[in-house]
């Protein structure tokens, strides 16, 4: 048995179809496990869903800020963006199943037995593994009941920046989301700052990445994690490993295997 662990699909199907053919997955005796971003901006969105969802249990994933996007468009009333790529899950006649599914993945999976974390952005800033998990599954309650909409539709937005105890209803759960699947950088002050996007050698110096104060709780635990595409998948100190190597800006699909820890990059276009 296999598990690998993949970056970034972004409904780029066709290089995680031919990875996994150059791999011989086997869906029967592998595992396949998602760092989010299943969807958006990739040129077949729907098919990498409905494949994903064929696998049954052999996929595990945790939910990317484009992924908690198109449930926003599903079921939160918000309209696409000019460089959205969903209209056709928005259309398809399984797309209620598509969104149940979607519904059920969580913001952050670990196992303790291979003491494995998958996170999209990062771990919230501050918590160790017992806080982030029941952080993540404040977000996963909200998702699974009918309060979901109400909150997809208050999802998006930058504040509040820093976590505070006091922090209740929408902003706090807009905290969680932000910090999972957003985060890149922290300010001074140890706030979320969601604004910048480039390489880590060209940050403003007085930001520093999420990845330079993890919580001593993550030391013995590998941390994967994607949304990152400037890191290029290296540069990271253990214990989190980035994932996100651009396929769908026509870098590589990077496919990593914890039980031998080989990475195998497949290119976007063969």
């Amino acid at each position: 048995m296999a598990t690998y662990v993949v970056g970034d699909v972004q409904g780029c199907l066709e290089p995680l179809l031919r990875g996994l053919d150059e791999l011989a997955f086997d869906p029967a005796a592998d595992r396949l496990w998602l760092v989010g971003d299943l969807v958006n901006r990739g040129p077949d969105s729907l098919g990498t869903l409905r494949f994903l969802r064929s696998l049954g249990a052999s996929v595990t994933a945790v939910l990317g800020n484009h992924d908690l996007h198109l449930l926003a468009l599903l079921l939160g009333g918000r309209q696409p963006s000019k460089k959205d790529t969903l209209t056709p899950i928005l259309e398809a006649p399984d797309r209620d199943d598509l969104t149940r599914w979607l519904r059920h993945l969580p913001l952050m999976h670990y196992d303790p037995g291979l003491e494995v974390v998958l996170v999209h952005a990062g771990l919230p800033p501050g918590f160790g593994l017992a806080g982030a998990l029941a952080g993540a599954a404040e977000v996963a309650e909200c998702l699974r009941s009918p309060k979901a909409p109400a909150f997809l539709r208050a999802m998006y937005g930058n504040e509040p920046a820093r976590w505070d105890v006091a922090l209740m209803g929408l902003d706090r759960l807009r905290w969680w989301v932000n910090a999972f699947t957003r985060m890149r950088f922290l300010d001074p002050a140890g706030g979320l700052e969601l604004t910048y996007k480039g390489p880590l050698a060209e940050a403003p110096p007085f930001l520093t990445p999420w990845f330079s104060s993890v919580h001593d709780d993550f030391a013995s635990r590998r941390v994967f994690f994607g949304h990152w595409a400037a890191l290029e998948g290296r540069g990271v100190p253990a214990p989190c490993m980035p994932l996100d190597t651009g396929c769908v800006w026509g870098g590589a699909l990077t496919f990593y295997c914890l039980e031998t820890g080989q990475a195998h990059a497949v290119e976007a276009s063969p």
